[in-house]
């Protein structure tokens, strides 16, 4: 009988680019294969439907680079093989061409890599491959979690650590390989199935000819990582680099320090910090996997053993930098149960329903939003657009949006403060807009943390209590009385005394002219003479800080969740004043907030191109008439402010 023919191996990388406690590498070696191919599918999905800007975009590219390097200095003849084509239509011609016998990949809890996976997994099987996965990407298996949380998503610490005890302890990470096979012939020799890129909601990112699927190998058939300018991207303009050598010395620096990491309590970190940053910055590294989740847990962890055998106090779960894990956790175990829901109001049943401003459009045949916004007030969104822009007239607020656009990072009390302004605390506008500019700019987004926490901060789940607002004067103040991180992100303010550094408005104007800038306007006119030009703020703070507060008293009274039957149906709006802050005019309308019909200062109607809706209604107000412009990115619709 002949022997048995060894595996032959593609090992799929995704969010684990590090060879370090690597589960599923492990398991594709454990099968001593007698080829082995690293690859990449460069997955449409994320080029063209998933919000990524250019910062994000650099960072994972450096993880490549770095990984592709490492495999080689492991085996010369081998690499990380980059491959232009979506994973659902690759694989069943390169299963085929390569002979391969085995697909090995880390396990991925996210609604739309649970899509992509399963039906991966399907064509494996049809094509006679054996799937192994593994999980790695958290401490603990997301399913598992809510196994033991008694089939529900975690929405609380406690509930993590409880289900954690169940499942056990968390395994101690694993050394990398020391050796990799070869890889087998890399011909290719089936045509390339390209993409639509329609709709690209990444057009905006790039300013040159975006040629992701140039060919399957790439221009130089090398199978080489691409570069910034063969995706016709806009230049990074962060400073912070990716890739896992990297991740392992900024670790091992911050590990040397025993104080720091025994000791660090995260609420007490200074967000205005900026050189060096308050926090560890590891961030992106854990959602690219260049490093290791459990890496990280066991190194701090053994820290803090020995710091408390030696009789100091260390700080403990949440605060400390292992509970920072178990918040992730707890996030991913929410999104593992709640899907696609969990990323939206609509059909939610763990998110309170708030009538916010600037409402997600929906998907009436699919119960799921669109990615486009419905504009029920135009101060509203004037108020958004300065949010995203950083010309609100706070300082702060302004500096903390700068520094995210700028470097794609900015402190977890800085994301409170500016995420607070947006929805509950300023503006009433839709967390979902805010969750969808830091899905662009954040390099360490990480789906479920990024919504995870905006639900908690516009206090919609995991968290309800509303009433405690950020100031943008106070708060920083309490941080940074000589306003360093203002005077870096809003150069224009530089010269400004300490005194009115938060509140430039009530600077004499003689002053500001001394100080070479005037308050006026709105932000969009940058200089005035031989001056430059900082925009009064947008609004009185206390005056809009109460209209939140009471539009949250009011929701929470009424007490809706995203699944109730009158939010999927419209008629939720029975239950709000007309008069109420939000789309609440009327008895009935479209799915959701959604908003089908305004005053429009009285000129005629035109074409409505929001969804079908299941009726149109007359509110107590009367027939509110509308006109709409689709756009990429929103339907707008320019209504009056209330007065």
């Amino acid at each position: 009988m002949p022997p048995k023919a060894k595996p032959r191996v593609v090992y799929w990388f995704r969010t684990d680019l590090r060879l370090h406690d690597s589960p599923a590498l492990a398991a594709a070696l454990e099968l001593k294969p007698s080829v082995l191919y690293p690859i990449w599918t460069w997955d449409p999905h994320y080029v063209y439907r998933a919000r990524v800007g250019p910062n994000r975009w650099k960072f994972l590219l450096d993880c490549q680079s770095d990984l592709s390097t490492s495999i080689t200095e492991l085996n010369p003849k081998s690499k990380l093989f980059l491959i232009r084509e979506a994973p659902q239509t690759l694989f069943p011609k390169l299963f085929k061409e390569w002979k391969i016998t085995h697909l090995v990949f880390e396990k991925d809890t996210d609604a739309y890599a649970r899509d992509r996976d399963a039906e991966v997994m399907q064509i494996a099987k049809d094509a006679g491959v054996q799937v192994i996965v593994k999980m790695g990407r958290t401490l603990y298996d997301p399913d598992a979690l809510v196994q033991h949380n008694h089939g529900k998503p975690t929405m609380s610490m406690s509930q993590v650590q409880a289900a954690g005890k169940q499942i056990g302890d968390i395994a101690r990470p694993i050394p990398a390989p020391t050796s990799l096979p070869d890889p087998g012939e890399t011909t290719l020799s089936f045509a390339q199935e390209k993409p639509g890129p329609e709709p690209d909601i990444n057009a905006i990112q790039r300013d040159g000819n975006e040629a992701s699927y140039s060919s399957l190998a790439g221009p130089n058939g090398d199978f080489a990582v691409p570069t910034m300018e063969e995706l016709g991207l806009k230049e990074a303009t962060t400073l912070h680099r990716g890739g896992e050598t990297i991740a392992l010395d900024m670790l091992s620096a911050i590990i040397k320090n025993e104080s720091y990491t025994a000791t660090f309590e995260k609420p007490k970190t200074a967000p205005t910090a900026f050189s060096p940053q308050a926090t560890t910055l590891l961030s992106p590294h854990m959602h690219f996997g260049s490093l290791s989740c459990r890496e990280f847990y066991w190194r701090v962890q053994d820290v803090v053993d020995a710091y408390k055998k030696a009789g100091k106090h260390a700080s403990e779960p949440p605060t400390s930098l292992t509970g920072q894990l178990l918040f992730r956790d707890m996030y991913f175990g929410a999104q593992a149960k709640l899907g696609y829901a969990f990323g939206q109001t609509y059909g939610n049943p763990q998110c309170r329903f708030i009538p916010w401003h600037l409402p997600s459009e929906i998907d009436t045949a699919t119960g799921l939003i669109t990615g486009r916004y419905l504009t029920d007030n135009a101060t509203a969104e004037s108020y958004f657009l300065r949010w995203k822009e950083g010309r609100t007239g706070f300082p702060w607020i302004d500096a903390l949006m700068r520094q995210l656009r700028l470097e794609g990072w900015i402190h977890h009390l800085g994301r409170h403060a500016v995420a607070s302004f947006l929805t509950r605390g300023g503006c009433y506008v839709d967390w979902e807009r805010g969750a969808e500019v830091f899905e662009e700019w954040l390099i360490d987004h990480e789906a479920a943390c990024n919504i995870g926490n905006w639900q908690w901060l516009s206090c919609t789940a995991f968290f309800s209590q509303f009433y405690r607002v950020y100031s943008p004067v106070a708060f920083p103040a309490k941080w940074d009385k000589e306003g360093a991180f203002v005077r870096r992100y809003v150069p224009e303010l530089a010269r400004f005394d300490k005194k009115y550094i938060y509140e430039p408005w009530k600077a004499p104007i003689a002053d500001q002219k001394a100080w070479g800038c005037v308050i006026r306007g709105d932000g969009v006119k940058s200089e005035e003479g031989e001056y430059r030009v900082y925009p009064k703020p947008m609004f009185d703070f206390a005056t809009q800080r109460e209209v939140c507060i009471q539009g949250l008293k009011n929701a929470y009274k009424v007490g809706l969740h995203g699944n109730d039957a009158k939010v999927l149906d419209g008629t939720w709006r029975k239950l709000f004043d007309d008069e109420a802050e939000g789309p609440t005019e009327g008895n009935d309308g479209p799915p959701g907030a959604m908003v089908e019909h305004e005053d429009a200062d009285g000129h005629e109607e035109v074409e409505h191109v929001a969804p079908p809706t299941p009726k149109k209604g007359k509110g107590k107000t009367g027939h509110k008439r509308e006109k709409i412009q689709g756009t990429l990115d929103r339907l707008v619709t320019r209504k009056k402010a209330k007065t």
